[in-house]
């Protein structure tokens, strides 16, 4: 039960992928208003006979939380519900009926949500061995995904498992069965652009790499075994994720080796390293320019003031003593603010480790391994992290799985503001420090938490706005969800009903808090990451990415070559797209390290940015966005139209212009 943005380093969403994986062999996207009358009319037939009670005509969904709940009392181990044929066909077939009731009864446009329904609909075939409705249900995502390598690449691991089955006569664990699948997704693979598929096939290698039965049986108990102590229920993604678990057990971890035997003969006969862009569009300004300093601001889980002394901004009034000499109510706030996992103020640039510190640079060099493995990169990091994860026992993994996450809470806000200065020696860094919990049980988000974190967004930015900030980068998001899955992981309220409510005011709260925030600092621009959940940012209500307003700027990510990468998220409101894909940058210490996700893409924008601000710093955020938008490209990737940052023309017009 892992939120889906938070401080979400691509790494950590790629490992959450792994633990929660279903049917299909890959992360479906999002798009709204990507569904056809097709696809729902045949989700229509598969439902059962429309009853006289149910309406005629469907209900127009326009945002996720229109759809209803769906829970399932259960008490006992999880984990030996995964392993029970049993109880995992009977509950298939009460997950089946919810989601078939919910296609036939709401008109939804989303087609991330479609696609995730029809994901667990081949879940329940493939336990069901309705192997028919497992190719037509591939069919149908299929159909739906506007990602030229997803769309090649979904459904071809069921596809050859039915085909192995039926040329075979024998199930996973025959060797029979295994030669025939090998045979049939090598055959399936061949035929398709090397240069789409490539990134597609890497992940999905390293992701089958790190597969044990003891990791998918160690996250069982980490993630989801602590809720359902206290709830007695699965909810209906916990659900989902018990019979993708189940699915992984029984017929995918058998063939673990073929598939990545596979995708190995793959990778080696065709490899290639895409072209770079990003170091012909870079822009390095020289410090014995005449241009102008310009304050920013890293709100992020804090940074490595060590790394970063030369170029942090100093409050004179309030030096290190660990009193509030100012009296703003902030203490030791020399380079900036700082804030905890319960919203209220706190000291300190890094993020604590706490007694985790003596972990933390292997847990580090681990991080470096899952992102090595994800792109099939053969290092040491990559080989001790396969060496660690196949050491584990179940009951070590929710101790790893917390270190993953401090390591990277930790890491996060030092990476970020490397980006953000790189190329500009006139770039003087705030650090305003808010913190997550990394703990599989987090913080209880109530009402009063959403209280003071409303508070806490609107007292930092005013804090920002008093300091004279220009910029902020914002590599972060909350969802509705996350407070949700907060209460349900410490047993707040009697019901899913109770804890839904509660889980909308404290989103509320929260959403209202940095909207005013942001909306009454008209002369700072707003720089924030769409998210790495492949979703449409809007129909989520993710926040800040979801929000429109003139001094925002929301970043989605590509890769190298400047095409959109599989985990960014997106929508009307993302407006301009950068590098997020290994960006080498600093880690606490000094370190530099190569990280993922919209979280480096974002600061790159804002990096662009203050230099246009060094340039002319009577830009306004206004101008400032149209400026990063008249430079940056016009891309095409399939259906999808995007604007690709080009910082050398956009500070070209800049200098033009000034």
């Amino acid at each position: 039960m892992i939120a889906r943005k938070r401080f979400a380093l691509y790494l950590t969403v790629c490992l959450a992928m792994a633990l929660t994986a279903a049917g299909l062999a890959c992360k479906s996207s999002r798009h709204t208003t990507a569904t056809t009358d097709k696809d729902q009319n045949q989700a229509a037939a598969d439902a059962p006979a429309a009853s006289p009670e149910q309406p005629k005509e469907k209900i127009e969904v326009t945002r996720l939380d229109d759809l209803p709940r769906h829970n399932y009392p259960f008490t006992g181990q999880v984990a030996e519900l995964v392993e029970s044929r049993e109880q995992i066909v009977t509950l298939a077939r009460k997950v089946r009926a919810d989601v078939e009731s919910d296609l036939a009864t709401y008109k939804i446009d989303d087609a991330t949500t479609l696609k995730r329904m029809y994901g667990t609909l081949l879940t329940v075939d493939l336990i069901e061995g309705n192997d028919d409705a497992v190719l037509r249900r591939a069919e149908m995502v299929r159909d739906l995904e506007d990602k030229e390598p997803a769309r090649l690449m979904t459904g071809l691991i069921v596809q050859s498992m039915i085909a192995a089955k039926r040329e075979s006569g024998a199930g996973p664990e025959s060797d029979r069965y295994k030669h025939a699948f090998r045979e049939e997704l090598s055959a399936r693979l061949a035929p398709l652009p090397w240069n789409v598929i490539q990134d597609k096939v890497e992940q999905y290698k390293g992701m089958m790499e790190i597969y044990s039965q003891n990791l998918l049986m160690g996250a069982i108990q980490a993630q989801i075994q602590p809720a359902v102590d206290k709830t007695g229920e699965l909810n209906a993604d916990q659900a989902a994720g018990v019979l993708g678990m189940h699915v992984l057990l029984t017929q995918r971890l058998p063939i673990k080796d073929d598939i990545v035997a596979v995708y190995a003969e793959l990778i080696a006969a065709n490899r290639v390293e895409k072209p770079d862009i990003w170091a012909a569009r870079s822009v390095t300004l020289s410090p014995d320019e005449d241009l102008h300093n310009v304050l920013i601001a890293v709100w992020d889980s804090g940074v490595d003031d060590k790394v970063f002394a030369d170029v942090l901004w100093e409050n004179p009034n309030d030096p290190i003593n660990g009193a509030d000499d100012d009296g703003n109510g902030y203490v030791d706030d020399f380079h900036g603010i700082a804030y905890d996992v319960n919203a209220r103020r706190t000291t300190g640039s890094l993020f604590p480790l706490g007694e985790a510190v003596s972990r933390m640079p292997a847990v580090m060099q681990y991080m470096k391994g899952f992102m090595d493995v994800q792109a099939s990169v053969d290092s040491d990091e990559a080989s001790a992290l396969k060496q660690h994860l196949g050491s584990l026992a179940p009951g070590q993994v929710k101790g790893f799985l917390e270190d993953l996450s401090l390591a990277g809470n930790y890491a996060h806000g030092t990476h970020v503001a490397g980006i953000m200065t790189s190329g500009n020696p006139f770039a003087r860094v705030l650090i305003a420090r808010h913190s997550y919990d990394f703990h599989t049980v987090p913080v209880a988000r109530t009402v009063e938490w959403g209280r003071r974190d409303g508070a806490k967004c609107r007292d930092t930015i005013n804090y920002l706005k008093n300091a004279g900030v220009r910029v902020v980068n914002m590599s972060w998001g909350e969802a509705l969800d996350d407070a949700e899955d907060s209460l349900e992981a410490n047993g707040i309220g009697d019901s899913a009903e109770e804890r839904r409510d509660i889980a909308r005011k404290v989103f509320a709260l929260q959403k209202d808090g940095l909207y005013e925030g942001i909306n009454g600092a008209p002369d700072i621009l707003f720089v924030c990451a769409a998210g790495n959940a492949d979703n449409d940012v809007e129909f989520d209500e993710d926040v800040p990415s979801s929000f429109d307003l003139p001094n925002l700027i929301v970043v989605g990510a590509v890769d190298q070559a400047g095409e959109p990468t599989g985990f960014t998220s997106f929508g009307r409101t993302v407006q301009v797209y950068a590098n997020g894909f290994e960006v080498e940058s600093y880690v606490p210490g000094g370190q530099r390290m190569k990280m993922s996700g919209t979280s480096m893409a974002s600061p790159q924008v804002a990096n662009l940015a203050a230099k246009l601000l060094a340039i002319n710093p009577s830009l306004e955020p206004a101008e400032l966005i149209d400026l990063i938008k008249k430079g940056a490209d016009q891309r095409k990737a399939g259906d999808v139209e995007y604007l690709l940052l080009n910082p050398k023309h956009t500070v070209e017009l800049a200098r033009s212009a000034n």
